[in-house]
């Protein structure tokens, strides 16, 4: 699949929101705490690219590249959509005024 930004992030969120709904192992409240807990692993996977991009493990040195951090950010980025679809069925709503907030406050808008 080959999406473009402008035009079919949302409905990929939804798609793979979908794909996750309709196979999801445990569901209910204890599902949606796991599936927005998926976020702190991949902020911990960008973590791990940072240090190996970086060669701050001495006894792995360098095991990453700054292009892996930038996938790391993009699956990040992907779960926090996915987990936001998961807690309202308006995600690019919600997400549009959230970020016109944040950069009213930020940039003086």
């Amino acid at each position: 699949m080959t999406a473009t930004p402008d035009t079919h992030l949302w409905p990929t969120i939804d798609a793979l929101w979908t794909w996750l709904e309709s196979d999801q192992p445990i569901s209910g409240r204890e599902g949606l705490l796991l599936r927005i807990l998926k976020l702190s692993e991949e902020v911990g996977e960008v973590a791990q690219a940072v240090i190996g991009a970086t060669g701050q493990n001495p006894r792995k040195g360098t095991t990453h590249t700054w292009d892996d951090v930038q996938s790391e950010l993009c699956d990040a980025a992907i779960t926090a959509l996915v987990a936001l679809r998961t807690l309202t069925p308006e995600p690019e709503r919600m997400f549009t005024e959230h970020l016109a907030r944040v950069a009213e406050r930020s940039l003086n808008r």
